[in-house]
């Protein structure tokens, strides 16, 4: 399970949780090489397509075609998707989250941008579930706050769309729907699309900012009040941001394990 970091500052505003929180080298390199590592690689995913084409294997060309295929080779993995992964398996490590359907599984090319809000699943809060939605900015830059917290697409504003745009929440819940239909946890699904149907502010929201600079409460202090301003009383919003070791955002892909083999920027 990912670290949860040693916490250096907490600025809540009321409702919104603000804290801040470090990484020693060795949490990170433990994070990379496994929960990180099969979230981008979608480890869920290769493991049910391996059973779907595994009666395809009938010679030795086809089982070298089926390994190629599962090992996903060509990946380039760029630092803002392992800052992406770094999030999301600290939210399903920490804050009871699970995102069932990996957006990469939608992108005709594996290289390619995903449009959209990062994160899209669910939290369990006591017995139930309700939809959960996330953002992520990666930063190497030293400016605090960085530009992609404060741009005009940057984490505040795509978080306070998610608080205040019923119409990003209604795609985003069409968008599970669509995969929900057959999948096994179609019953989060529903539960959680109950409680969205009865009152639309009912949901979780995270803005997560990946760093490698020295903790600064600047990162995030004035998004944390802004954001409380006009809140929902239904709605929670989370705002952490996660600070790794000094420099080393650029050199996180390399740091990645592909559990099949393949280098991950080969």
């Amino acid at each position: 399970m990912i670290a949860a970091g040693t916490e250096v500052y907490q600025i809540d505003s009321a409702p919104v949780v603000a804290r801040g929180c470090t990484y020693t080298e060795a949490e990170i390199t433990a994070a990379l090489g496994d929960e990180v590592s099969k979230i981008l690689y979608d480890e869920d995913g290769t493991a049910e397509l391996e059973t779907l084409l595994a009666g395809l294997g009938t010679t030795a060309f086809a089982i070298e075609g089926i390994n190629r295929v599962l090992t996903n080779e060509n990946l380039a993995i760029a630092d803002w998707r392992v800052g992406e992964a770094i999030a999301e398996a600290f939210l399903i490590a920490h804050r009871n989250c699970v995102f069932p359907w990996p957006m990469g599984r939608d992108l005709r090319n594996p290289n390619a941008s995903p449009a959209g809000t990062d994160l899209v699943g669910f939290q369990k809060i006591g017995q139930q579930h309700r939809f959960a939605f996330g953002e992520v900015k990666t930063s190497g830059q030293e400016l605090s706050p960085p530009g992609v917290v404060t741009g005009r697409h940057g984490l505040h504003k795509q978080v306070e769309s998610l608080r205040d745009t019923t119409t990003v929440k209604n795609s985003l819940l069409r968008y599970l729907g669509y995969h929900a239909t057959n999948a096994e946890w179609r019953p989060l699904y529903m539960e959680a699309a109950g409680k969205y149907l009865a009152e639309s502010t009912d949901i979780s929201l995270f803005g997560i900012l990946i760093r490698d600079t020295e903790p600064n409460e600047l990162d995030l202090s004035a998004r944390a009040k802004s954001l409380a301003a006009q809140c929902p009383a239904a709605t929670s919003i989370e705002l952490r941001a996660k600070y790794l070791t000094r420099g080393c955002v650029p050199g996180l892909p390399a740091r990645v394990r592909n559990p099949r083999g393949a280098n991950a920027n080969n």
